[in-house]
Parts: structure tokens; sequence; C-alpha cells
């Protein structure tokens, strides 16, 4: 599979997965008690439209500096793991200026937190269940696909 197929893949997979973990983890925010239909379902659609964004610019920036040309059959990991990171980093630093910061939005009480940093954790495992699960679909290739550093 070429990078650009394993790309196009990951995009739709990374949407769709961002699409339903959004709707999902509506109910650990206050907008979930607040919000009419119309409001909740322009906080899907934005926020996952961020997600999708965040996603394609953290698996171009670990292409970019981890990728080889014969990604992603090669060197999977090595690409995939920085992504991820990135994702997390920008992740920890949106939900502090959002929630603390710019008050953009607040988590319910049912929002576990991390400690010492106070990240919700759904956002967080969001960043460590969806693009790496979005990955690995759109790469795979008859059932294969070469996990070297």
């Amino acid at each position: 599979m070429s990078w650009l197929a394993a790309i196009r893949r990951y995009l739709v997979a990374v949407s769709l997965g961002n699409l339903l973990w959004e709707a999902a983890q509506l109910p650990l925010y206050t907008l979930w008690h607040t919000g009419t239909p119309a409001a909740l379902t322009a906080a899907v659609l934005h926020c996952t439209a961020g997600d999708v964004l965040i996603a394609a610019l953290t698996i171009v920036a670990a292409l970019v500096v981890f990728g080889s040309s014969d990604w992603p059959r090669a060197g999977f990991a090595r690409v995939v793991l920085p992504a991820v990171a990135l994702g997390l980093g920008y992740t920890i630093y949106s939900e502090y200026m959002n929630t603390a910061v710019r008050q953009s939005w607040a988590y319910s009480e049912f929002m576990p937190r991390l400690p010492v940093i106070g990240t919700g954790l759904a956002p967080f495992a969001q960043w460590i269940v969806v693009p790496p699960l979005a990955l690995v679909w759109a790469c795979r290739r008859s059932g294969r696909r070469d996990h070297d550093v």
C-alpha cells in the first residue's frame, strides 16, 4: 500500500472515530446539561473537525521527521508513536487553554481528570485510542504490516 492510500484511509477512519468519540463523551461536559440539540450537534461537529485537523497535522509532522519513502510498509511504529505524542501534547495544551484560561467549555462532575495536570481523561484517552486504531486500520495490507522501527 502506498503512503498516499494509507493517509487517505487514515483521514476517513480518524474522522469517523473522532465523530463517534466526541458524541460519546458529551455527557462529560457541562454543555450536555445546558446546550440545545443544535448546540450539541454544532459542538460535536466543531470538535470533530478540530480533531481531524490535529490528526492530519500530527501524522504529516511525524512522517516528515521520521517517515521513509516506503512507509507504511516499513517504519510504522517510528511514525505512529511521535504522531500520538504530538496529539497528546496538543490535547493537554488545548484542554488547559479552553477549560482554565479561556473557559470556552467546562467538564461536568462526571469527567475523570488526570492527576497533577487536570486534563480530562476522555479527551486524553481519545488520542491514545482513535489515531492509533485508525492508523492500524489504514495501513493494513493483506492482513500484515511491517512494524519495524
